[in-house]
């Protein structure tokens, strides 16, 4: 059964939990690639915060993941989703990722997903393909 959740703008209050939380959820894949940087993620997690785009995903009240959706001329850019391990595999991700689509249905959603991670089976399962690659990342998008 899929737990209900609320999408809401994040607040200044939300980054140092959230900051925390994307070090756990990618540290193993960071370090896989000799990439893990906790500086370096709070700088990147701090580049990407803006309640505009960066929406804070709470179950029953409680903080437990995140996600960015940040238009541009021709695509959406997806990134920073990241839920607490202790929600995920129940379905709690596709329909966070379903309901941030819907506000953009339309649009061309793209997302780059670090190579290696056991995630590209979910972004494939929600029908994004493989369009390219950077040093680090594969690059997906979903028309």
């Amino acid at each position: 059964m899929t737990p209900g959740f609320t999408l809401r703008p994040v607040e200044e209050a939300d980054f140092e939990p959230l900051v925390d939380l994307s070090i756990r959820v990618l540290r193993a894949d960071l370090e896989q690639v000799g990439r893990f940087d906790p500086d370096r993620r709070r700088s990147r997690m701090r580049a990407g915060f803006d309640p505009a785009t960066l929406s804070a995903v709470e179950c029953d009240g409680r903080l437990v993941g995140c996600i960015a959706a940040v238009p541009h001329v021709d695509h959406v850019e997806i990134h920073a989703f990241y839920l607490d391990p202790a929600v995920q595999g129940r379905g709690l991700g596709a329909a966070v990722f379903a309901a941030v689509a819907a506000r953009h249905r339309g649009s061309v959603l793209r997302i780059e997903v670090l190579k290696g991670a056991a995630v590209h089976r979910f972004w494939e399962k929600q029908g994004f393909v493989r369009t390219g690659e950077q040093a680090f990342d594969w690059l997906y998008e979903r028309p």
